[in-house]
């Protein structure tokens, strides 16, 4: 069977429920990888998402911040729980689905100056990722392991509006890209919608609600990302990874746009 996955830093679950339900409903997804959803467990929406056909969830909720949370059409095993964020906010959720292994992630945006010493959201932003990639280096490559959500890091060139501008803006510095860069090696993850859109096409899925239009600003940044893994990576459907930036234009939307794959599982 064909599985489509989503991700998608909602920015609010309760407050986008509407724009959720006409996503998964125009989109056809399987299953939701959803981050920022903002609510504890047992505020979260639940029968929305069953009225949507999502009955099966793996909830991550935090009072007001945070929160990850899997929505499935699908049941839901379990998966290792990696507890990675050292500031016990609900950034990491996990599940299995039709024996693959979805670690979702939603990881510190690492505040505004790309300094440990001086910074100490930077510092957990880099404490997390190599907790992550410690885990990852531990991790059999041909496990079937997919990682996904927002990384908070536009890695390429052709993945920020101005590369030359971003390398000092936290998000594109070089520090987080040779950070970002280790951990894709530890696991040999392929990224699935930079090898569907090869350089040197830009790519965003991240645009500033400062911006009055966002296309014509034109100023996106690619934050979002799924990669999966050299045992899960044949399973991908060619052609199918995508950006879905029309959704950034719906009527108050997240200021990210959501980011999907079909699976031959």
């Amino acid at each position: 069977m064909t599985l489509r996955l989503t991700t998608w830093n909602i920015n609010s679950v309760r407050l986008r429920i509407d724009q959720v339900a006409r996503y998964v409903s125009e989109s056809g997804t399987d299953v939701l990888l959803l981050q920022e959803i903002k609510c504890t467990d047992d505020q979260f929406p639940v029968r929305a998402f069953e009225d949507m056909g999502l009955p099966h969830l793996k909830i991550g909720g935090q009072k007001g911040w945070h929160g990850v949370a899997i929505a499935s059409r699908l049941p839901l095993e379990e998966a290792p729980n990696l507890g990675l964020c050292r500031e016990g906010h609900a950034r990491c959720v996990s599940a299995t689905v039709k024996g693959v292994e979805i670690q979702n992630f939603y990881i510190p945006a690492g505040g505004d100056l790309p300094d440990r010493a001086l910074n100490p959201k930077f510092d957990h932003k880099m404490d997390f990722y190599e907790r992550l990639t410690a885990h990852i280096e531990r991790r059999d490559p041909d496990a079937r392991l997919l990682l996904a959500g927002d990384f908070n890091i536009a890695p390429g060139e052709f993945d920020v509006w101005n590369h030359r501008y971003m390398l000092k803006i936290v998000s594109h510095t070089p520090v987080e890209i040779e950070t970002l860069t280790r951990l894709q090696q530890a696991g040999r993850f392929s990224d699935v919608i930079r090898d569907a859109f090869p350089d040197p096409e830009k790519l965003a899925s991240w645009w500033s609600y400062r911006a009055q239009d966002f296309r014509k600003s034109n100023r996106g940044l690619r934050l979002d990302h799924i990669w999966t893994s050299p045992g899960l990576t044949p399973a991908v459907v060619p052609g199918s990874a995508r950006i879905h930036e029309p959704v950034r234009a719906w009527e108050r939307p997240s200021d990210h746009a959501p980011v999907s794959v079909d699976l031959d599982v």
